[in-house]
């Protein structure tokens, strides 16, 4: 039951990150056309498609990781036995863990005490430093989510 409800609120998470590519595209095309065209940039578009850029990827992450979406070489892991290879697996998993639960940590610290704006247009950066600590919990309880899934074939083994 947890289970369905992390992997649901993943999925909902990157449909938002999602939603940002099209004004992002828009954005970007809107530009391109402006300064070809009319030789006239249309204000703060890099910042604007900077920011959508960054809540697309980060809401996006814990996603791409519960679809197997990320690069993985096996070449090594593929030629152990199959203990060994589940063993591994739990060590790197613990190891991400570790690394990202300190990312979620020091997003939220960092995301806490920020209080610039962006140059041309005066955005707070305040939510995108925090979107990495957001990031980083639901990426956490992927992790969590693969443990436990390794954890049962070693033991079962």
């Amino acid at each position: 039951m947890l289970r369905k409800v992390i992997q649901r609120s993943t999925l909902y998470l990157s449909y938002v990150g999602m939603f940002f590519l099209i004004p992002m595209m828009l954005i970007t095309s809107g530009e391109v056309v402006g300064r070809a065209v009319w030789s006239r940039p249309i204000p703060g578009s890099m910042e604007l498609s900077s920011y959508m850029l960054a809540v697309f990827i980060l809401l996006g992450v814990a996603y791409t990781h519960q679809v197997r979406g990320h690069v993985r070489v096996s070449m090594l892991v593929s030629r152990l036995p199959e203990r060994v290879a589940l063993a591994l697996d739990v060590m790197t998993t613990l190891l991400s863990l570790f690394i990202i639960g300190i990312m979620a940590w020091q997003g939220w610290v960092v995301g806490m005490e920020e209080r610039t704006v962006s140059d041309m247009l005066r955005v707070p950066q305040l939510p995108f430093r925090l979107l990495v600590s957001v990031a980083g919990v639901f990426l956490c309880l992927e992790l969590l989510i693969d443990l436990v899934d390794t954890l049962k074939k070693l033991t079962r083994r």
